[in-house]
């Protein structure tokens, strides 16, 4: 069996240029938009249709947004507003995937030399890397997460 590669990125405290250069140097195929709000005027270059657009057009790359692999609002809410910890926020969306069953409704072919996109700029506090990690759990088969930072 090959080998999966799953890759991360987030687009705060990136420029445009540094943000489009990580993706391109990276060997990725899509980027897979796992925010659950993807036309945010705070995203500026990250918006939905902006994004879409750059990404085929600097780095000849796919876009698909998959909220199925985002938070709900209410448990996103609660993190973010300083009302949960780290742990509870991670605990509460595992159960969320789980209940999804994303593992068995998300296919490996669209996984495989994707893109996880998100917002915060590194990965350890970030659903990103808990949706890469849950997906090598749950495959239980050889993939691999490189973190774009």
């Amino acid at each position: 069996m090959r080998e999966i590669k799953i890759f991360t990125i987030g687009f705060t405290k990136k420029s445009a240029e540094k943000f489009f250069g990580l993706l391109k140097e990276s060997g990725a195929k899509r980027i897979i938009d796992i925010r659950l709000n993807n036309v945010s005027q705070l995203a500026g270059f990250a918006k939905r249709d902006d994004l879409k657009y750059f990404a085929k057009e600097l780095c000849d790359m796919d876009y698909v947004h998959i909220p199925e692999l985002a938070p709900s609002e209410d448990i996103l809410k609660e993190y973010k507003k300083g009302k949960g910890s780290w742990s509870d926020f991670e605990s509460q969306f595992l159960n969320l995937m789980k209940e999804r069953q994303v593992e068995t409704t998300i296919s490996e072919e669209i996984l495989d030399h994707g893109c996880l996109l998100c917002s915060e700029n590194e990965p350890d506090n970030c659903h990103r890397k808990l949706v890469a990690d849950y997906f090598q759990q749950k495959w239980g088969r050889e993939i691999s997460i490189s973190h774009l930072i």
